[in-house]
């Protein structure tokens, strides 16, 4: 935790909380866009234009969010546009960390040592969470957007003017469908599993597990009639946040955040679901199931052993 630019605590899982032991997420903090031309976005300042290698990527492949950023990344071609660097998994007294770790990167944009770092090297007095991903825009050396939201909408429009960026994750005809499912995706699945597994009293705790059931039952209900993904035949951004969880699920979410009612290898429209889209190019990539487990169980509020699983196969 940054406070005036100053680190001031080992790092710790629970941001904050409500009167009934409710785990709440913090809010992203820079919000600026990259467009066509440059000029600004739905939100913050202008002169992010698209351009090729201008932009980098800051990513943790345990961190859902910044998966959906890598699988953004890789379904739209943007890899030889967009560069990127991978933190280790296991987190440290002062948060994310650089190298260390097999297939975590050094630093060599910016020779950081923690992510913190790159939050106060562009906002001297910041206060808040050195969070993934991180979009860094190279040119002038300042932080785009540190929201996986914006990003994802971002790799679908901004870089069509420089390539073909087939598939539209999002398309016109299916817009606000896919903004009502991602919101009750995220609210009881994506960010229901960390309700669960940071709850601090029982009643939370219990209420974030019936959440998280409820919708995978949803879905899974939702995929028995046969379709491929959540909208038909062809894959949507609301399929980019369901699969980061599914994916998470088996190996993290049902042991350490106690939502062990089902794995998702139980669930067999999911599960086929979740292999689907595993399968499809470039996206085994963005997947190090290594990093997961390592990254989950370094979370020593919930496992101050330290003790990794072997299991389960994925």
């Amino acid at each position: 935790m940054l406070v005036n630019g100053v680190w001031q605590e080992n790092w710790q899982p629970v941001q904050k909380k409500d009167e009934k032991g409710r785990f709440i997420r913090q809010t992203s903090s820079f919000r600026n866009w990259i467009t066509p031309d440059g000029s600004p976005g739905i939100s913050g300042d202008g002169g992010f234009k698209a351009e090729a290698d201008r932009y980098h990527l800051y990513v943790a492949y345990i961190c859902p969010w910044a998966s959906r950023t890598l699988m953004a990344r890789a379904l739209k071609g943007l890899e030889d546009i967009i560069s990127v660097s991978v933190v280790n998994p296991k987190l440290t007294e002062q948060g994310w960390r650089f190298g260390g770790f097999h297939g975590s990167d050094s630093d060599d944009l910016n020779g950081a040592t923690y992510m913190h770092e790159l939050y106060t090297q562009i906002a001297p007095d910041f206060t808040g969470r050195a969070t993934v991903p991180v979009l860094w825009d190279k040119k002038t050396k300042t932080i785009v957007n540190n929201e996986s939201a914006d990003i994802v909408r971002m790799f679908n429009t901004a870089f069509a003017d420089l390539k073909d960026t087939s598939p539209d994750l999002v398309p016109s005809e299916l817009a606000s469908e896919i903004d009502s499912l991602n919101s009750y995706i995220y609210s009881d699945l994506n960010n229901g599993v960390y309700q669960a597994g940071f709850a601090s009293t029982q009643e939370a705790y219990e209420e974030a597990f019936e959440k998280v059931f409820n919708a995978l039952d949803s879905l899974e209900e939702r995929l028995a009639d046969g379709r491929k993904f959540l909208f038909g035949d062809a894959l949507t951004e609301s399929d980019i946040r369901l699969f980061v969880t599914l994916i998470r699920f088996d190996v993290a979410y049902h042991g350490l955040f106690k939502c062990n009612r089902n794995m998702i290898k139980e669930k067999p429209k999911l599960h086929n679901y979740m292999h689907r889209i595993l399968a499809m190019e470039g996206i085994q990539s963005t997947v190090n199931i290594e990093h997961i487990k390592a990254g989950y169980y370094s979370i020593k509020a919930l496992n101050p052993t330290g003790i990794v699983p072997v299991g389960p196969a994925l």
